[in-house]
């Protein structure tokens, strides 16, 4: 969704039978039918196959139309609320890294529409929940090559930073509207600063690792089955940031969850493969997998909050409810990581009023 990212994560993908398109607004309907109009000579594309590609939690919407030589995807991002540049930037710096993103063919940027190739309608996310222990663990392998791959070759350079301020401002979503607008919990001033004491331990976590290209959702649900494998969706709101973010996002997923002997497994492979490369070069990281694992909890669970305030932000703002029904996945996420650590235990008192969890329980570290 990209509201995880924040803007825009598909829900699901289909073929021409998935219904006719609608254009609530004439005017952009008529922008649309302008730009597409010499397109369709030049790439063979007929207008009467157009149909729903994706659902999506942003104002973002994909389509697909068949053309002389297979299907494209159609990108509607209509301004202001949606700006396509950062996508058509990010995927230069993709295709210039070697790794599978959909290719800009055509873009009007200043009206939101791009023609992209099509990558297909195998989204992970569904992969996955059919795939028995071995085919999982071959396309969770093939996530996680190419991750690697892209925290040593996307060049992040120019990028926006995933810096302090940023960090801080996703975290603001879990208490204003997950704890407060979902669950109405107003918090005392010892709540609060407990809250900020934790923020401050996470913040400082993830501003301490190596620094990469960052995803910011990648996870089954922006992966494609395709070849080669994987394709890459949803990259637009790419940063600068910590090294543990894109992989905590594929262990600890919005949607799917793992016993946690797979996921040290695949964290073991994704550290063993990286600390060969310039991504942990010179960092305590490529020697001690034990704090390499630290920070991705650690990360994962300012991620975790920041995705339960979006969910719930979705509901409340946007009419959106059904993002809110994963919360409990959240919570158990968070209460995880929170029992673990000993100095994220005031986490857990915070925690138990919204998830209906009484934690008592020993800490690890």
């Amino acid at each position: 969704m990209r509201e995880i990212g924040p803007h825009a994560m598909p829900t699901s993908l289909s073929g021409p039978a998935a219904g006719a398109v609608e254009w609530p607004d004439a005017a952009r309907h008529a922008a649309f039918g302008a730009w597409l109009s010499p397109l369709m000579s030049a790439h063979g594309l007929d207008p009467a196959t157009l149909a729903p590609a994706s659902a999506d939690a942003s104002f973002r919407r994909y389509l697909r139309i068949q053309g002389r030589q297979g299907s494209f995807i159609v990108m509607d991002a209509p301004p202001p609320q949606e700006d396509v540049r950062p996508f058509v930037a990010v995927a230069s710096r993709i295709a210039a890294a070697g790794l599978h993103a959909p290719r800009v063919i055509a873009a009007d940027e200043s009206h939101g529409f791009l023609l992209l190739s099509d990558l297909g309608t195998r989204l992970y996310l569904d992969a996955l929940r059919d795939a028995g222990a071995p085919q999982a663990d071959r396309l969770m392998a093939q996530a996680i090559a190419a991750l690697v791959q892209w925290q040593a070759r996307v060049d992040a350079h120019g990028l926006p930073a995933y810096d302090d301020a940023l960090l801080r401002r996703e975290l603001a979503l879990f208490p204003d509207w997950c704890a407060q607008r979902e669950f109405g919990q107003t918090w005392s001033d010892a709540q609060r600063a407990d809250w900020q004491r934790i923020c401050d331990l996470l913040v400082a976590s993830a501003l301490a690792q190596p620094q990469v290209a960052v995803h910011r959702d990648w996870m089954p649900r922006n992966l494609m089955v395709s070849e080669p494998n994987p394709g890459i969706l949803d990259f637009q709101d790419a940063v600068r940031g910590p090294v543990t973010y894109d992989v905590a996002s594929l262990l600890r997923d919005a949607f799917l969850s793992w016993d946690e002997e797979r996921e040290l497994d695949w964290a073991v492979r994704w550290w063993q493969q990286s600390r060969r490369g310039d991504a942990m070069a010179g960092h305590a990281f490529a020697d001690d997998f034990g704090e390499c694992w630290r920070a991705l909890e650690w990360m994962g669970l300012q991620r975790h909050l920041k995705v339960a305030g979006i969910f719930c932000r979705l509901k409340h703002r946007d009419g959106k409810p059904k993002y809110s029904a994963d919360l409990p996945r959240f919570f158990g996420y968070a209460t995880r990581v929170a029992t673990r650590y000993a100095p994220l235990k005031p986490l857990l008192a915070l925690l138990e009023p919204l998830s209906g969890q009484a934690v008592r329980a020993g800490y690890t570290f």
